[in-house]
């Protein structure tokens, strides 16, 4: 059975873990990675990185997840500085690509 993938990109690695552990309260989602990389303005930036969150779920929860993350991390940074994307049927073949980030599970 296929999963649907939520994607939440916010600016800042606090910002991030707030969102997303409301997300995980409210719905029924398994996060599979975290990726962080430089914000376009680099240096300039406010705050200094960009972190990305995978996760998946059936495609209610992952859309209360989306939701939910965002409506957090408005509470920290801008709502132009937050990206959300659902794809609802991910091909099974790109689910080991979810979990290729930077930040690593030991």
């Amino acid at each position: 059975m296929s999963k649907a993938v939520g994607l939440l990109e916010v600016q800042g690695y606090s910002v991030a873990l707030a969102a997303m552990d409301k997300a995980c309260k409210a719905a029924e989602i398994t996060i599979e990675g975290i990726e962080v990389n430089n914000p376009a303005q680099g240096d300039m930036a406010l705050i200094p990185v960009v972190v990305q969150v995978k996760f998946t779920g059936g495609v209610s929860d992952v859309e209360i997840a989306l939701e939910t993350a965002a409506q957090e991390a408005s509470r920290y940074i801008d709502e132009n500085d937050i990206l959300t994307r659902l794809i609802p049927s991910v091909m099974e073949e790109l689910q080991p690509l979810l979990s290729i980030g930077k930040v690593k599970r030991k």
